[in-house]
C-alpha cells in the first residue's frame, strides 16, 4: 500500500510537468499570464508572423539578383523537309559526272585531225581507260552528292549559358531596398498587431476585475439590506415601524438580489471572453490575481515624455514611413526602366548535326562569351507616366503620414489628462468611503437607538455602495488609462 501511494505522488509530480498551467480548473492567472497566452492564441499574430517569414524570404530573393544566373538548354526538333546545300542540277551533275567526262573524250577524239581509221583503232585502244574512268568519276560524283546531304530533319541543340548582370539601370539595388523596407514592413505590421493583442486582453482582463470587485460589493450590500430588513421585520412585529417602511426594505433586496444576479452575468461572460483571448476552454473556471485584492495597485508613474518618443515607437507611423519609403522607390524602379541595362553572357552550345568541322551527324560544341546591352529607346512615355504616379502615391503617403503624426500627438495629450484625471477620480473616492462609511455607522446606531427612520439607514447604505462603485470605476480607469497613454505612445509591452 505504501508503495502504491508513493507511486501516485509520482504520477502526480510528472502530470504537473506534463498538463500546461491553463489546463488546471481554478488557475490564478495574472496580467502576464494573460498576455502571454493571448499572443500566443491569437491568429492574426501568426499570420503576421508567417508574413514576416515571407518577407525575410523575399529579400534573400532579391540578393540572388546580383549574382549569375545559369540555366540549361535542351532541344530536339523534327522537320518535314531537310536542308539541302546543292540544288537538283547540281546533283544531276555531280552523279553523272563520269558519263559527263566519256561524252567530253569522245568529243575531243572527234576533233582530232585523224582518218576514220586512226579515229577507230584510237576509240578502241582508248574505249577500256575511259569506261573503266567513267564508273569511277560517276562513284566519286555520287558520294560527293551524299556527302552534302544534310539530313537536318533529326536536329538536336543544347546549350549552358551563364548571364552576369553587369548595370541594370539601378534596378536591382532598388529591388533590394524595396525588400528591406517589405520586411521591414511586416515587423512593424506584426508589433502592430501585438500591441493591439495586448490592447484587447488588457481592456477585458481589468473589466472581468471590475465585474468581480462589483460582484463582491453587491454580495456585501445584499447582506446589509437583508439585516436591515431583518430588523425593520421584527420592529414592524413589534410595532415601532410602519407596514410602508418594511415594503421599501424588501424592495431594497429585491433590487440588490437583481443589481447582484445582473453583475454575476455579466462577469461570467467577461470570463468566457477573457477565455477565449488566452485559447482556454470557455467555461474553465479561472481566477485572477486582483480579483480578491482589497485595493488595486496604481500602475508606476510614466516619466514625461516628448510625443517625439510617440512618433518614433508607434508602429503604425512606422508602417506610414515605410509605405512613403517603398513609394519613392517604386518610382526609382520605374526610372531604371528608361536606362541602358548591361550584362555579361556566355556558355557552351552543342549541335547535332554541326559543321565544325565539315557537316557532321555527330555532337559538336562550341564556347562563346559576349556583352549584351539594352537601350530603350521609345516608349510613347509609359515610364514617364508611371513615374509620374509613383510620385503622387509617394505624395499621398506623405499626407497621411503628417496627418497620422498630428492624430497621435493630440492623443497622447488626451490621454495624460486621462491619467491625471484618473487619480484626481482616484483620491476623492477615497474620501468619499471614509465619509460614507462613516455616515452609514452612524445610520446603523441612530436606527437601532430608534431616532432615525429606515429610509434613513437605506439612503446611508445607497451613499455607501455609490462610493465604492465609485472607487472601483476609478481603479479600473486608472489602469485603463494607463493602458490607453501606453499604447498611444508605443510602449504597451
Amino acid at each position: 500500500m505504501n508503495i502504491k501511494s508513493q507511486l501516485l505522488q509520482w504520477l502526480l509530480v510528472l502530470l504537473s510537468f506534463v498538463v500546461p498551467p491553463s489546463a488546471w480548473a481554478g488557475q490564478v492567472l495574472t496580467l502576464d499570464d494573460c498576455r502571454t497566452m493571448a499572443l500566443n492564441n491569437n491568429k492574426q499574430m501568426q499570420v503576421s508572423r508567417v508574413k514576416q517569414s515571407i518577407a525575410a524570404n523575399m529579400r534573400r530573393s532579391a540578393r540572388t539578383k546580383y549574382l549569375p544566373r545559369v540555366s540549361a538548354i535542351g532541344v530536339y526538333e523534327f522537320t518535314s523537309r531537310e536542308i539541302s546545300l546543292l540544288n537538283n542540277d547540281q546533283k544531276q551533275l555531280l552523279n553523272h559526272l563520269g558519263d559527263a567526262l566519256a561524252s567530253a573524250i569522245e568529243s575531243g577524239v572527234s576533233k582530232l585531225p585523224l582518218d576514220p581509221a586512226q579515229a577507230q583503232e584510237l576509240s578502241q585502244i582508248a574505249a577500256p581507260y575511259v569506261e573503266a574512268a567513267q564508273g569511277t568519276m560517276n562513284q566519286l560524283g555520287q558520294s560527293v552528292t551524299e556527302a552534302f546531304r544534310t539530313d537536318t530533319r533529326n536536329a538536336f541543340a543544347g546549350s549552358i549559358q551563364v548571364v552576369q548582370p553587369i548595370y541594370m539601370g539601378g534596378a536591382i539595388k532598388t529591388l533590394n531596398r524595396m525588400a528591406d523596407i517589405q520586411e521591414e514592413m511586416a515587423s512593424n505590421a506584426l508589433e502592430a498587431r501585438r500591441q493591439t493583442t495586448l490592447y484587447d486582453i488588457d481592456n477585458i482582463y481589468w473589466q472581468v476585475v471590475s465585474l468581480r470587485h462589483k460582484q463582491t460589493l453587491a454580495e456585501s450590500y445584499l447582506e446589509l439590506v437583508k439585516k436591515l430588513n431583518h430588523d425593520v421585520e421584527k420592529m414592524t412585529e413589534a410595532g415601532l415601524t410602519t407596514l410602508s417602511d418594511k415594503l421599501s426594505v424588501k424592495v431594497r433586496v429585491n433590487e440588490a438580489e437583481m443589481a447582484l444576479a445582473k453583475v454575476t452575468d455579466g462577469l461570467s461572460l467577461a470570463k468566457m471572453l477573457l477565455c477565449q483571448l488566452c485559447g482556454l476552454p470557455l467555461d474553465q473556471p479561472i481566477e485572477l490575481a486582483e480579483e480578491r485584492a482589497e485595493e488595486i495597485a496604481a500602475p508606476p508613474a510614466l516619466p514625461l515624455q516628448a510625443t517625439t518618443a510617440a512618433i518614433s515607437n508607434r508602429p503604425e507611423l512606422r508602417l506610414l514611413q515605410n509605405t512613403v519609403d517603398l513609394s519613392h522607390q517604386e518610382s526609382n524602379l520605374l526610372k531604371a526602366e528608361n536606362r541602358p541595362q548591361v550584362s555579361f553572357i556566355g556558355g557552351y552550345a552543342v549541335t547535332n548535326p554541326n559543321v565544325f568541322n565539315g557537316f557532321q551527324r555527330k555532337f559538336g560544341g562550341v564556347w562563346h562569351l559576349g556583352v549584351q546591352v539594352r537601350i530603350p529607346l521609345w516608349n510613347w512615355g509609359d515610364v514617364k507616366y508611371k513615374v509620374q504616379a509613383a510620385n503622387e502615391a509617394a505624395q499621398v503617403a506623405t499626407l497621411e503620414l503628417a496627418d497620422a503624426r498630428e492624430k497621435i500627438e493630440l492623443q497622447v495629450n488626451q490621454n495624460q489628462f486621462r491619467v491625471s484625471e484618473a487619480h484626481k477620480k482616484m483620491e476623492l473616492a477615497k474620501s468619499n468611503i471614509a465619509s460614507a462609511e462613516e455616515n452609514l455607522r452612524m445610520a446603523r446606531r441612530g436606527f437601532e437607538e430608534g431616532v432615525i427612520t429606515p429610509t434613513t439607514v437605506m439612503e446611508a447604505q445607497s451613499a455607501w455602495l455609490l462610493a465604492r462603485t465609485q472607487k472601483i470605476d476609478a481603479e479600473i480607469e486608472l489602469q485603463l488609462s494607463h493602458t490607453d497613454l501606453l499604447k498611444s505612445l508605443g510602449m504597451l509591452q
